[in-house]
């Protein structure tokens, strides 16, 4: 490992995040609201711990960047992240404590979407607009971010790419992982400003149109208004935002493929097909339930709201429409289990994702079949290829360490006095990437009361989500820090 090759490399990517802090700034200086100086004093103390990092590393070579370095770095790069970006919620005195800035900051970076900040709309705009900005520079990813403008970092990036693109298999659109990072950026950007000027027109101010958008298409969920989309109560912006939050659910490769041309990308992706039947059949089933419950009185309410949450969850968004405790137990449930499920691979979204649900599901069938037919010869294919032992080892291990990583959380957060469904949906909505979950931690509700030893823990279960286990894990392997 090369210590002084990490600090370089995270040198850069602080400085990024704290000079991200100007835009909100400008919010700030727009309005001569009170948190000017809370951004100008992050700012300033973000580029000082950048430049002593810098200072570090500065006669490391990128081309030493190995995979060890890689692993450590986009971590580390995270928590870095989540530091410096809590500075103006710390400073301006949105939060009590550091550790509920902390938890803030890096449930925006990793795009989750809970919150410690009870009156968010009591808040000025420069300090709103930063925490959907830290969702938006976290969705499409950090380190992809930093490959896509800062082409000194290429060599070796790939070692970076693999260790925070989401995914079983991180999918190169091309040869030279810089072009991919920005093709990726690019497809980002631009269905950022097509939801943008849809909600414009849906009646929503910029300031509210920007914020919503970089919610949306980061899969976060932050919103500057109390009661989330729900304020609006308007059936456009729903349908709106439900559509933008299924498309960033998708796998961006597939936009990209689509926008050149190959206009069958979407129906020929296995995986993609998989997730859109499943976000059929749970709208519909729940739309059935909302209505034989009288819960909505027309087709069009139980339709709008049910296939809002439906997507929202999971996409792992997390924005709210209705107070969804309120439903019938049944759909609670659903949305209880597709907060594990989550989006599909290389989305912006969380969760198991899809892939690995279909590869699960088909290497136990397989295994029956072998069962059934000892002498024959049965291979567990996803999308028209056999899927090595290597990739259903992968996903059997990754299943195997998210359902002990959940329950280990589990038993921590009810070690803290918490009540059984907040525990568990605080963790799997954490660990998710979710946001919203049940009981305490419920759509009405946020995560202020959790203790801060439990906000320190969901923290790192937030990181472990959008990290995708592994990554995070590593840092805890004593073998990762030898040389």
């Amino acid at each position: 490992m090369h210590l002084r090759l990490v600090a370089k490399v995270l040198s850069l990517l602080s400085a990024i995040v704290s000079l991200s802090m100007i835009w909100p700034l400008a919010w700030s200086l727009r309005d001569g609201s009170g948190d000017i100086r809370s951004f100008l004093v992050s700012i300033i103390l973000g580029l000082i711990f950048s430049s002593l990092l810098f200072f570090g590393g500065r006669n490391a070579d990128y081309d030493d960047l190995g995979i060890k370095d890689g692993f450590i770095v986009v971590s580390l790069s995270w928590i870095i992240a989540s530091a410096v970006g809590a500075l103006p919620y710390y400073f301006y005195g949105s939060v009590p404590s550091f550790a509920d800035a902390f938890f803030e900051a890096m449930s925006g970076f990793t795009t989750t979407g809970a919150s410690v900040i009870s009156n968010i709309e009591g808040n000025p705009r420069g300090i709103l607009f930063w925490r959907d900005l830290t969702h938006w520079l976290g969705g499409m990813g950090i380190i992809v971010l930093s490959l896509a403008i800062l082409p000194f970092i290429g060599v070796g990036g790939m070692q970076l790419y693999k260790a925070e693109v989401p995914g079983p298999i991180p999918e190169k659109m091309t040869p030279r992982i810089q072009q991919t990072a920005l093709y990726l950026w690019g497809v980002y950007v631009l269905l950022s400003v097509v939801e943008t000027v849809f909600l414009l027109l849906g009646g929503m101010s910029v300031f509210e149109s920007l914020t919503h958008t970089f919610g949306t298409m980061a899969t976060g969920g932050f919103s500057p208004m109390n009661k989330s989309i729900g304020h609006y109560n308007s059936a456009y912006i729903d349908w709106v935002i439900t559509i933008f939050m299924f498309l960033a659910g998708c796998n961006f490769v597939l936009h990209y493929r689509f926008l050149i041309g190959r206009f069958t990308a979407f129906h020929r992706d296995e995986e993609f097909r998989f997730y859109a039947w499943i976000v059929v059949f749970c709208t519909a089933t729940v739309t059935g339930v909302l209505l034989l419950h009288g819960t909505y009185n027309s087709v069009a309410d139980a339709l709008r709201f049910g296939a809002f949450q439906v997507v929202s969850i999971i996409t792992t968004t997390g924005y709210v429409t209705a107070d969804y405790e309120l439903w019938p137990a049944y759909t609670q449930f659903l949305l209880l289990l597709l907060m594990f499920l989550g989006a599909c691979a290389g989305s912006t979204g969380g969760g198991m994702k899809n892939l690995r649900i279909m590869v699960l599901a088909r290497h136990v069938r397989a295994e029956l079949a072998s069962i059934l037919h000892p002498k024959a010869v049965v291979q567990v294919r996803v999308g028209g290829k056999v899927a090595g032992k290597d990739i259903i080892t992968s996903v059997t291990s990754f299943f195997i360490l998210y359902i002990a990583i959940f329950t280990a959380g589990t038993l921590f957060m009810t070690a803290l006095d918490l009540d059984i469904v907040t525990s568990l949906s605080s963790v799997a909505a954490t660990l998710g990437n979710i946001g919203p979950g049940l009981g305490g931690v419920g759509p009405m509700r946020n995560y202020a009361e959790i203790p801060e030893a439990g906000k320190w823990v969901l923290s790192l279960l937030m990181l472990m989500g959008r990290l995708e286990l592994y990554t995070v894990v590593l840092l805890f392997v004593p073998d990762t820090w030898k040389r």
